[in-house]
């Protein structure tokens, strides 16, 4: 397939806001595709060339790809520079850098899609001495073929922001009108859910469409799992009181929240993985989880859930998350962090044990499969602290104990509730004593003024659009950060700039922040509608992905929820 041929689609894909449509034009896209670039198509059209649990990443900053436009097109950068601040966008500057190119190579070959795939991924496996001056030949020379509107997209997909409006929901519609082909809504609600068990067993999309068109529904309803690829998590959702749960379903599992780091740990012999709820690989950073599980775990084979918390080892108590954090994001000097930020592991569950899914085996079952496979080790692996009643208030008394061992609160579990991928689930409920606060993405950014001069220092936040994956902007946050949050927070930003006019930078939506607010109101100034009144940052969520950034229902929920009218 030709790559100008992928770009018809993506154009498609842009200029309609339309889920069914934008599914209809996924569909066909993926039918086109042959066998051989099937995978590769279906990443592409995510914005992605490796799966999300990949480690691999291209790392590649607007200035490198600045260079790499020049390099290509033989403008300055000065000129490419001058170019982007006019048209205020990365890709409709590698455009029109392309339009003025000033020699054209006798090298210059038509793009195909795995051309341009295979260039993409080799970027993301160099290292080592001169590896900038190689990543940007490998740019350079799809560029040196590209024409205009490849150039855009080639420049969109490096810098992760293809901005085409597909999210999980479109993938796995698309892979189901494609290749299962329904007749009926009853069949169609039937491969959804076929699809989606495949897709959270394998977390990955390109993968779940091969196994689509090649076995076809049977095929995605015996999906195993693999060890070292990451399954999807069950997530909580929040109750309003502890009596609330205890009323409507009896006695049930307390277990402390612990504030720390979600962890999803897979174990087949000596081999251990850690991955975060972001399904991001962290084993190289966490060695001492990885010896920890190979101490305390007996089983040859499982996959195993719990909370790892950076301890203070003057107190004994958890330091705050951010400090974990650090070791979250480090990639280098791993022995050091490990000693200024020891860990403690507290597992909660288990939902694989040597062949056998877990997935339908009750919680209460669950738990006791946990601790017969748990040799716990004092202090550093432990089952997480829980008691069972439906007394509510032997219930309250251990919600306030895990708030004075300075944890987040606790989680309640219905005690026949199966293991349900995803949020709102029914078996899961958090307790937090804080006012209701929104996990938002950074969408662009405001340089500052006079001691905030080389800070950026106002922050537009942005709500999810589940049906299109986009961020509607609903507020903007200047407050709440110390002189050390902002110069971090613009460290953060900075290699994240994709356009830039006058003081306002855009930014790849990456970053979370969870943000307090004194009232949300209707505004016709923000896409979403809606706008924050006051909002302050209560911390950064480094261990949240933009995808599970509060969606805009949730921002109408909240609003109406203050006793006003949506």
């Amino acid at each position: 397939m030709k790559y100008s041929d992928l770009v018809k689609y993506y154009e498609e894909l842009e200029s309609t806001q339309s889920k069914l449509e934008k599914t209809k034009i996924l569909a066909k896209l993926f039918e086109e595709a042959d066998d051989e670039i099937l995978e590769m198509v279906v990443l592409l059209s995510s914005g992605r060339v490796f799966p999300p649990y990949s480690e691999k990443e291209l790392g590649i900053a607007t200035k490198t790809m600045v260079k790499a436009i020049s390099k290509a097109t033989g403008l300055s950068e000065d000129e490419v520079e001058k170019i982007f601040k006019e048209t205020g966008d990365l890709g409709l500057t590698a455009a029109e850098c392309v339009k003025k190119r000033k020699q054209v190579t006798l090298l210059k070959k038509v793009l195909t899609v795995k051309k341009v795939f295979e260039n993409l991924r080799e970027i993301a496996s160099i290292e080592g001495k001169k590896s900038q001056e190689k990543k940007m030949s490998l740019i350079a020379e799809l560029f040196a073929s590209a024409e205009p509107k490849e150039a855009i997209y080639i420049t969109r997909t490096i810098l992760e922001e293809l901005r085409i409006g597909v999210a999980e929901g479109i993938l796995r519609d698309a892979i189901v009108e494609a290749f299962l082909k329904p007749k009926t809504k009853e069949e169609r609600e039937e491969f959804r859910k076929a699809v989606e068990y495949a897709w959270n067993i394998r977390s990955d999309f390109a993968e779940v469409a091969r196994i689509a068109k090649k076995e076809g529904l049977k095929g995605l309803k015996k999906v195993e799992i693999r060890l070292g690829q990451p399954i999807q998590l069950m997530l909580g959702e929040k109750a309003k009181s502890i009596e609330e749960v205890i009323k409507k379903f009896g006695k049930v599992a307390i277990e402390y929240k612990y504030d720390g780091m979600r962890a999803e740990i897979h174990k087949k012999g000596d081999k251990i993985w850690v991955f975060t709820r972001r399904l991001e690989n962290v084993t190289k950073q966490f060695p001492d989880i990885v010896e920890l599980c190979k101490k305390g775990l007996k089983a040859e084979e499982c996959i195993v859930e719990g909370e790892a918390l950076a301890i203070d080892p003057k107190t004994g108590y958890p330091k705050p998350f951010q400090e974990l954090s650090q070791r979250i994001q480090r990639k280098y000097n791993i022995e050091e962090m490990m000693k200024k930020i020891p860990i403690q592991l507290n597992l909660f569950d288990v939902t694989y044990v040597d062949g056998k899914k877990l997935f339908d085996t009750p919680f209460i079952e669950r738990r006791k499969i946990l601790e017969s496979i748990v040799e716990e080790i004092p202090e550093k692996l432990q089952l997480a602290k829980e008691i069972i009643t439906d007394d509510l208030k032997k219930a309250e008394e251990f919600y306030h104990e895990a708030l004075n061992a300075k944890q987040e609160g606790v989680f309640l579990k219905v005690l026949d509730s199966k293991y349900v991928f995803g949020r709102h689930v029914g078996g899961l409920y958090k307790i937090k004593p804080i006012m209701e606060t929104l996990d938002l993405v950074i969408v662009a950014a405001m340089w500052g003024e006079g001691k905030r001069a080389n800070w950026l220092s106002s922050y537009v936040l942005a709500v999810r659009d589940p049906d299109t994956g986009s961020f509607l902007p609903c507020g903007m946050m200047g407050t709440g950060l110390t002189e050390d949050q902002f110069e971090e927070m613009t460290q953060k930003l900075k290699p994240l700039i994709t356009s830039e006019k006058g003081k306002t930078v855009e930014v790849k939506p990456k970053i979370v922040v969870e943000v307090a607010y004194q009232e949300i109101q209707k505004s016709p100034n923000y896409e979403s509608g809606y706008a924050l009144r006051f909002p302050r940052l209560v911390r950064v969520r480094v261990d949240k992905s933009p995808e599970e950034a509060d969606t805009i229902e949730r921002l109408i929920d909240l609003y109406k929820s203050q006793g006003k009218e949506g």
